[in-house]
């Protein structure tokens, strides 16, 4: 174990750093931790987030709420701020919380956090609004998340884990002779962590390209990481990706190459399936010729991809990518199947596997203990009246659809439910303003509730959104304490207090402390802890947790004054293999799926008869589909991650007039008239955007990108609302993935792209 004696270090998702102040005692630079394999290219960026001029510098109440309260509500968005003092402020949010559960219950109390808000987990904004509006009698909750809302299900029907561990890397560099990355971009999404971060798979990736293994990229875009790693690039048609791992599959059964061996001894419902394959059950066989014309993916070359993975050890790393879509439950379940016709799992070097792209999946992990944080999952102290009507959890992309449709059905996982009908909203630490696809119904759902409440640091979208706004500190001014590494557990950090609040901003744990004592729970909320008592009782309890394990921390006056603590590694004898034992002996290693094998047909989601979740994997056409005959839009919208943001974090901090780009295929580009650097406008039936053409031959043709996380900027144009922030979600619709898991559809959709030289023009006048 080794520690560090350099104290004043903190953490963000980005990594961990040192502040160096001027004289001034303004953040003039952060200092990369020396452990970092890579310190984000975002360092810069961060810093300027304490003085950012969206700032939220003062409790503030929406002018009309003020004086006329619920009833104001239509006005949200376009309305006056009034500032407060943080008295009135808290007793307004109070008065209004004692009002619902009074009077409506839990059920009308909508409590939400998303969007990873900070590092810390004293602060955790999610974890202090569900602790205080448990505490108070409940709330409707959210499941599934906008990340995973797809995947984890299906991998908990097909393999039993929503989350299965994947092969050490150091097997993949030993023993891999092909690497799929499908529909991710690792040197991008690895950029961040869910806590905080040493960057630890960019090594990996450096060997790989040393490595002489051949890597593919299958993705609408050729992505940072394919260039870097030089791979093969093969771009179907967003939405496709199951016509083309069909067809690869159909291609290996007609050649007698399916690993029928491993098939039969690990696999449940794969005969149902291949009937489906070979046109058994519709009558369409699904051909590599059948493919190329959905897909976009000669035939030839989809035959030799078949044979080229089945005759070379193969890892297919799957990303989160082609999950976000409609139907976007299929690719997940599909690429499982295709690993299994490969027949690779559970052999050194191949396999299948779901986070190599994020927070350093596949990296050998530290021995220690987890940090965990306060807990949130606590009893009601308050009195209320009643739940009220309807479900208490709702899928988390389903809540714009909640608020606009109180009392209507809907169909999750494997229950019909029914929606509550929300009257108040806590929303802290995040800007659903980002995530929710189709922007613009948001907005008008944003609208039903009577009462908004926002904690935030920043004027989000969400923030100019609501009646009441509370100001919070960013990291860097309040102490707090993180794990390293959500996959790799490399340690632990103290989060040290770099500058003083700014304005009149306070820490995610006094806001709620304070809220909770005009609610009268206060007790009951803080245990009698501050928040550096809270800090120690974290540390206290991760170290004791490991001593039976031969693992000693320091105590605490000690890892507070070093600042940063990382753990020794695990010295495996050799690297994990996942599904090893498993593929050896099925019997003696089940899988925790009902038939514990690897379920390729599942008897569950059989029983649910829902058509756009059918028991096996299939291919279903999206709506919206490029290659229609009949389509109104003529571009295919895919929405990637950015390199320069996390979601919507450090969006705040774009320059005025700043477009958010859009990459267009040259070809397209060239019909269309539109080079690079012209402003654009993107658009169909559900809105419009503002943006700066990217020319380039790193997007198919007939296919647009517009990355993920900028700010929803509504402004009226030429007589229409045109988002100049460049929000994605703008035209994005929102609909679920499918009735099983009601994911979140935002990278998904039809759009046309054309040049706009009114707004140039009108720009040069009065920027927007």
């Amino acid at each position: 174990m080794k520690t560090n004696n350099s104290s004043g270090y903190t953490a963000s998702h980005w990594g961990i750093f040192k502040p160096v102040l001027n004289k001034d005692g303004r953040i003039e630079k952060l200092e990369a931790y020396k452990e970092d394999h890579r310190p984000s290219p975002n360092l810069n960026k961060i810093a300027e987030l304490p003085y950012c001029d969206k700032r939220i510098r003062y409790p503030m109440v929406r002018e009309s709420y003020f004086r006329e309260g619920p009833a104001s509500r239509e006005k949200r968005g376009s309305d006056r701020w009034v500032r407060v003092s943080w008295n009135d402020a808290l007793s307004l949010v109070a008065k209004e919380m004692r009002r619902i559960y009074d009077h409506y219950g839990p059920s009308a109390m909508f409590g939400r956090s998303y969007g990873w808000m900070s590092c810390g987990e004293v602060n955790s904004a999610v974890t202090l609004n569900r602790r205080l509006l448990r505490l108070c009698g409940g709330f409707v909750e959210c499941v599934n998340s906008y990340s995973t809302a797809a995947i984890a299900p299906v991998l908990s029907c097909v393999f039993g884990d929503s989350d299965p561990r994947c092969s050490d890397w150091d097997d993949i560099l030993n023993n891999s002779r092909r690497v799929v990355l499908w529909g991710c971009d690792p040197l991008i999404t690895n950029d961040v962590d869910w806590s905080t971060t040493l960057h630890n798979s960019y090594p990996k990736f450096e060997a790989l390209k040393a490595s002489g293994i051949k890597t593919i990229v299958v993705n609408p875009l050729r992505t940072q990481t394919g260039a870097y790693l030089e791979s093969e690039w093969i771009a179907p048609f967003p939405g496709t990706d199951c016509a083309l791992m069909l067809a690869m599959i159909h291609t290996l059964h007609q050649s007698g190459r399916l690993d029928t061996d491993f098939i039969e001894r690990c696999t449940e419902g794969f005969k149902p399936f291949m009937a489906y394959v070979l046109g058994e059950k519709d009558g369409v066989v699904k051909s590599a010729e059948w493919a190329e014309a959905k897909c976009g993916v000669s035939a030839q070359r989809i035959r030799e991809l078949a044979h080229e993975l089945r005759d070379n050890r193969t890892m297919i790393m799957m990303g989160w990518g082609p999950q976000r879509a409609q139907f976007g439950e299929q690719p997940p379940r599909m690429a499982a199947a295709l690993a299994c016709a490969l027949g690779h799992i559970g052999l050194p070097g191949g396999g299948f596997g779901t986070h190599y792209h994020y927070c350093s999946g596949g990296s050998l992990s530290g021995i220690g203990p987890s940090v965990r944080g306060i807990g949130s999952n606590v009893k009601p102290v308050l009195p209320y009246k009643h739940d009220g009507a309807g479900t208490l959890v709702i899928p988390v992309a389903r809540f714009a659809e909640c608020f606009l449709n109180p009392g209507e059905s809907f169909y999750y996982m494997d229950k019909k439910r029914t929606y509550p009908e929300i009257r108040m909203v806590m929303w802290a630490g995040g800007n659903p303003f980002s995530h929710q696809p189709q922007t613009n119904r948001l907005a008008k759902a944003w609208k039903k509730p009577e009462t908004v409440v926002v904690t935030d640091c920043f004027w989000t979208p969400t923030a100019l959104n609501a009646d009441i706004v509370l100001p919070a500190c960013t990291f860097f001014e309040r102490n707090d304490i993180t794990g390293i590494g959500t996959y790799t557990n490399d340690g632990i950090v103290y989060m040290k207090k770099a500058i003083e609040p700014m304005y009149e901003s306070k820490s995610d744990y006094e806001i709620y402390s304070l809220l909770a004592a005009k609610m009268g729970c206060a007790d009951s909320f803080t245990c009698g802890r501050s928040e550096e008592d809270w800090i120690r009782v974290i540390y206290q309890e991760a170290a004791y947790s490991r001593r039976g394990f031969g693992v000693t921390l320091p105590d605490y006056e000690t890892f507070k004054a070093e600042g940063v603590i990382l753990f020794d590694k695990k010295k495996n004898e050799k690297p994990y293999i996942a599904f090893e034992d498993f593929r050896n002996d099925p019997q003696a290693y089940p899988l925790p799926t009902r038939s514990g094998k690897i379920e390729i047909t599942n008897e569950e989601i059989q029983d649910c008869h829902y058509t756009d979740y059918p028991s096996y994997p299939v291919y279903l056409e999206q709506t919206e589909f490029v290659r229609a005959e009949d389509k109104k839009y003529p571009f295919a919208l895919v929405s990637a991650k950015s390199a320069h943001r996390l979601h919507s974090q450090l969006g705040g901090l774009t320059k005025e007039g700043e477009a958010e780009p859009v990459m267009v295929n040259e070809e397209n580009a060239r019909e269309k008239g539109i080079v690079s650097g012209d402003t654009v406008i993107v658009k169909n039936d559900r809105g419009a955007i503002l943006a700066k053409a990217l020319v380039t031959a790193d997007i198919r043709k007939d296919v647009i990108c517009v990355r993920h996380g900028a700010w929803y900027e509504p402004k009226e144009i030429d007589g229409r609302s045109i988002d100049v922030g460049g929000c994605s979600n703008t035209l994005t619709p929102d609909i679920p993935t499918s009735r099983f898991t009601c994911g979140n559809v935002a990278s998904c959709g039809l759009a046309d792209v054309e040049k706009y030289v009114q707004a140039e023009q009108k720009a040069q006048k009065e920027p927007l």
